[in-house]
Formats: structure tokens, sequence, C-alpha cells
């Protein structure tokens, strides 16, 4: 009996601290949890960068463009010497007049590509496509061909601008060359070979290129985009499909592309275009002298103090700089205040000038500082 008594007693004692524990768990269980959960460490979250994907296709810029850019075709008259020996005056005893040379011509046709800027016939193309040209004609994206005239030409930019005297051409939109960065996306449209009108892509690999013994004037846009013979004159246009520039050259040994070519900056050409219309040639200041640039090692070789600005090299007799007093051996610092740091850089501001300007020259000559007026010359037209 007393075994039976104890046994209930204790399953009691366990059904009751089973339901106290049971109690609690449920009474303590939502002020628990939270804190042990704040308590687990969790791993850094490194937010993704916002995505900019470039698009996908440059088609609408094509589509845009390309109606602008033609294959322009000039014809020139080559006359050739045929059997040059039979010149000689002992074979022409012996034969007479009979086997004499005569000149012998020749038509070649050369290839290249424009572009219309604007509705009412003009095109803008490089000098040397149709550079002596006899007869030259234009065939449009859409298959008509036109006749072509010569309003004017600029060797020492390689443009020409060409009339059509044809309304309603679609002329192209002009970018703004000015605010081509390195790494923009460009296309080249063209007829590179003859096969048709072509397009290439690549980006701007630098601005303001010079000094490359291609024209006199020189500001290139370098580009990878595929340059060939044939794209001269063509468009180089940005991803907008607006005109930034006229392609005028590569840089190969072969021929053949190799991802270095130059284009001609739209406002470069929008300069040159206005003179042409307005004089029929271009009119540009000039001074009459050949300079280099100055280095500390040809600083040291003179035995000069000056180690910077352009050392003249050369003065044109009676020129303007002749006049003024310039020397060989003088070194030019300042133009009308402006610092001068290469050679380069007083040719192309002197070319900006409008002949008859008078130009305050500073300089060393024999160490010593001088100063002269020099009144700028229209430059002479290259042959």
């Amino acid at each position: 009996m007393k075994l039976k008594r104890f046994l209930i007693f204790a399953l009691t004692s366990a059904l009751a601290g089973l339901a106290a524990a049971f109690l609690a768990v449920s009474v303590f269980k939502d002020s628990i949890t939270p804190d042990v959960l704040t308590n687990i460490p969790t791993p850094a979250q490194t937010p993704a960068p916002p995505t900019t994907p470039g698009p996908a296709s440059y088609a609408s810029a094509v589509k845009k463009a390309s109606p602008s850019v033609v294959n322009v075709y000039a014809t020139k008259l080559l006359v050739q010497r045929s059997k040059p020996y039979f010149d000689d005056p002992v074979i022409q005893r012996f034969f007479g007049e009979r086997l004499k040379s005569r000149p012998r011509i020749k038509r070649e046709n050369s290839l290249g590509s424009g572009v219309i800027i604007s509705s009412d016939g003009l095109i803008m193309t490089n000098n040397h496509v149709i550079k002596d040209a006899e007869k030259i004609r234009v065939v449009l994206s859409d298959g008509r061909t036109l006749k072509a005239e010569v309003v004017g030409t600029d060797p020492d930019t390689d443009l020409a601008l060409l009339n059509t005297r044809t309304k309603g051409l679609a002329a192209i939109k002009a970018g703004d060359s000015n605010a081509l960065q390195v790494g923009d996306v460009v296309l080249a449209i063209g007829n590179p070979f003859g096969v048709g009108q072509t397009v290439t892509m690549g980006i701007v690999g630098a601005t303001g290129r010079s000094q490359l013994g291609i024209n006199t004037f020189e500001n290139f846009i370098q580009t990878d985009a595929a340059i060939n013979p044939g794209n001269s004159g063509g468009a180089l246009i940005n991803a907008h499909g607006d005109l930034v520039g006229i392609n005028t050259a590569i840089f190969s040994k072969s021929g053949g592309s190799h991802g270095i070519g130059f284009a001609i900056p739209v406002k470069l050409a929008e300069g040159v275009m206005r003179q042409l219309l307005r004089y029929g040639r271009m009119v540009r200041g000039w001074m009459g002298l050949v300079g280099q640039d100055m280095t500390p090692e040809l600083a040291a070789s003179f035995k000069l103090k000056q180690t910077t600005g352009v050392l003249i090299s050369a003065v044109l007799e009676n020129g303007p700089a002749d006049q003024a007093g310039i020397k060989p051996g003088d070194v030019i610092s300042r133009i009308n205040g402006q610092e001068q740091q290469n050679a380069n850089e007083i040719l192309n501001y002197i070319a900006t000038l409008a002949p008859g300007t008078k130009v305050a020259i500073m300089g060393w000559r024999n160490n010593k500082q001088f100063k002269t007026e020099v009144t700028v010359a229209e430059r002479p037209q290259d042959k």
C-alpha cells in the first residue's frame, strides 16, 4: 500500500515538473529568441555595382549616316613616253623620226569616298582623292551617279570641296569633334578597295595627333576603326550617327589597316569649307620662317641659356620675318604674349591670323632678350 502511494506521488511530481517546464518555455520563448538571433554574426553584404550596358547594335547610327556617304571616282590623264631609248640621237641618226617615241595618254581611275555636307550638293572629300582629276563622278547610296566639280582644295590639310549642283541630297549631321574622348566608340563608313559601302567599328585611340608628316597642318583623330584604301574622304561618325571626322590616312607598311587610322576633325573641316566657299582657296597667315623645338641638348650645343621656345633655323629672304629683323639662331619664346612651346604651335597660331595682322614677337638672341613686330602675310599656296 505504501509502495503504491509512493509511485503515485512520484508520477504526479514528474507530471507537475513537465507542465512547469512547458509553461516556462511558452512564456519566455518570444523574449529569448530575438536576443539570441541578433547575436549571430552575418557576413558583410557588398552591393552589386550598377550596370550601364552599351548598345547591342549601332545599326541606328549607321542607318542615319550612311545615306550621306558617297563613292568618289576620279579620272586622271597621265602622259607617258614609250620607249625613251629611241630618242637617243645615235638611234635617230640611223632610223630618223620613224622610231622617235611619242607621248601616250593613259587614263587612270582613282577611288575614294566623300561626305554630303549640305542638301544642295556640297561634298567633302580628301584632296589626294581628286588631285589632277579630269573628271569626277560620285555615286550615291541609292545608286545614282552625279557629276561633280571642284569648288576648292586645301593640300595643307588634304581636304577638297566638291559640288554636284543637285538639290535634296541627304546631308549628314555634324557632331562636336572637340568633345571626343579617348575610348569613345566611332565607326568609319566608306568604300574600301571598291567593294561597296562598308562600316568598320573601333574607338578613339588619341586626339590632337600632329607632327606625323602626313599634312602641313595636323590635328588628327586616331582610331582603330579599320581605314583602308578607298575609305579616304569617308565619314567617321560617333555612336549617335553624327559626323566627327573625315577619314584620311592609315599607318601601314603593307597598305592595309593595322589598327591605326587618322581622321580630320569635323571642326577643322568646317573651317576649311567656309574659306573654300568664300575664296575658292585657303587664306592663312604666314611669317616665312622655319623653326625647331628647343631642347636642353640643343641649347647646350648652341651655348644658349634659354632652354624653352623655338629655335629659328631658316628665314625666307624678304619674307615677313626677315623684314622684321628675325635671324637664324634666334629663339622665339612668345607671340602676342602667348608662350610658344614648339614649332607646330607657332605654325598653327600664325595660320589662324588674317594677312596684314601685326604680331609682337619676344625672344632671345645671343642670350639677350629682344622684341620685334612682324606683319603677317598670306601663306603661299602649294602647287
